[in-house]
């Protein structure tokens, strides 16, 4: 079940990647790859972080499919999204719950202390935006006042909390995305950032 939620990952990643580079006027094939920066990133630095040589990426085609598909999807569907700009909000979202909540549950399968888990996850969500930014030529999320890292990390509490009461797994896995996606929308809705001390 990992393997499917990984690729839905690593394909909203790369849609919300992919029409990033279209809005700085990339061509197909810089969209390919900033989408696919954006969709395998942070489970890559996870993978070998952990250990996991060399990253699943490496060696199953199918990452490098879906997110050719996704790159297919953001370059037709680009003014679409261009007229509903909340979507594409709501698509890195989700894409940040998703990674979220996979890189916590592929951690704890590796039987890493609680702590680890949560940073690996929040590595899981975050790294590929990293790289998505770096790729656009503009200062990673992550770096700035926006609720971006906080809210990932709320949401692998919120998965751990779950756990902790007999939640199912897979329910567990859905809840703790939706605190993430949820506390990112709305952190962007009403422009709530981390003020300096």
């Amino acid at each position: 079940m990992l393997y499917f939620w990984d690729l839905l990952g690593v394909f909203v990643g790369a849609v919300s990647g992919g029409l990033a580079g279209r809005r700085k006027d990339m061509d197909w094939f810089g969209m390919y790859v900033v989408g696919l920066l954006s969709g395998i990133g942070g489970g890559t630095l996870r993978s070998i972080l952990i250990g996991d040589l060399p990253p699943p990426v490496f060696k199953d085609p199918a990452y490098g499919i879906v997110a050719a598909v996704a790159t297919v999807v953001a370059w037709f569907g680009e003014p679409i999204w261009s007229r509903i700009r909340r979507g594409v909000s709501v698509i890195d979202a989700i894409s940040l719950g998703v990674f979220l909540s996979l890189g916590v549950r592929i951690s704890q399968a590796h039987g890493l202390a609680w702590w680890a888990c949560i940073g690996l996850g929040v590595i899981t969500a975050t790294f590929g935006g990293v790289l998505r930014d770096i790729a656009r030529a503009e200062v990673p999320l992550i770096f700035r006042k926006e609720i971006y890292a906080t809210a990932c990390f709320a949401g692998g509490l919120a998965l751990l909390g779950f756990d902790a009461i007999g939640v199912h797994p897979q329910a567990g896995f859905c809840l703790s995305t939706l605190v993430v996606s949820v506390i990112r929308l709305l952190a962007i809705r009403y422009s709530l950032n981390q003020s300096e001390p």
